[in-house]
């Protein structure tokens, strides 16, 4: 079986593209590669906490990839630190490196310029599925979802800290993409089909940053 990471937010897309690769007979998902902005010790631009992320790992049973970025750091940065973990996820024998996109063009065009000529190949599990039907898919099949990081030009503040289902594909304005795929609200997954448990989470405090409206999930379990 071909050894992959998967590229990891935490969130829905990341979450169900785990979903599909299981179920294939040909890979294996060896590693979580999550990107950790330093300064804040969460992951960069969904804002979880690295705590919840551990957790995630723990439920799915695969090891965390963390991969601390500086603050702030140019794309230069980051392309250097990313080569270095595609050096190091080769010596480990990986093969490739899938990702959650949905239908971003330039996105699927850069992570494969990222790729070229590292050894690895880029994957796109759920690239192209229907998002409306695909974020109902994710809903009935029991995938329980927290909306983390709204932009306010698109959606109201009152967002934050949802949950993640079918009110809230109802409430979503005209024009906003029912899975978020262009940066409209970013997602925490703690439970689902390919959880052991559910990730016991409370709603903290909702900040206003950067442009964005955050919504801080706090573990609330010892056990995390």
């Amino acid at each position: 079986m071909k050894k992959a990471l998967l590229s990891w937010s935490g969130g829905k897309d990341s979450a169900w593209a785990l979903h599909v690769l299981r179920r294939s007979p040909d890979i294996t998902v060896a590693g979580l590669l999550t990107t950790f902005n330093e300064a804040f010790d969460r992951v960069a631009m969904h804002a979880v906490r690295r705590s919840l992320i551990e957790a995630q790992a723990a439920v799915l049973d695969i090891p965390l990839w963390n991969v601390p970025l500086p603050w702030p750091c140019s794309n230069q940065q980051y392309e250097e630190i990313f080569r270095g973990v595609s050096a190091r996820a080769v010596a480990d024998g990986i093969e490739a490196v899938a990702f959650g996109d949905l239908y971003l063009t330039d996105i699927r065009q850069y992570r494969e310029r990222q790729l070229t000529g590292s050894g690895l190949e880029p994957l796109f599990p759920i690239w192209g599925l229907p998002t409306r039907e695909l974020a109902l898919e994710m809903i009935h099949s029991g995938l329980r979802a927290k909306l983390t990081c709204i932009d306010p030009r698109v959606l109201s503040p009152d967002f934050a800290g949802r949950e993640f289902d079918a009110a809230l594909l109802s409430d979503l304005p005209a024009g906003v993409d029912p899975c978020g795929e262009n940066g409209e609200f970013h997602t925490f997954v703690y439970a689902g089909p390919i959880f052991s448990r559910a990730i016991p989470v409370s709603l903290g405090e909702i900040v206003h940053r950067d442009g964005f409206v955050f919504a801080d999930l706090l573990p609330s379990s010892d056990r995390f």
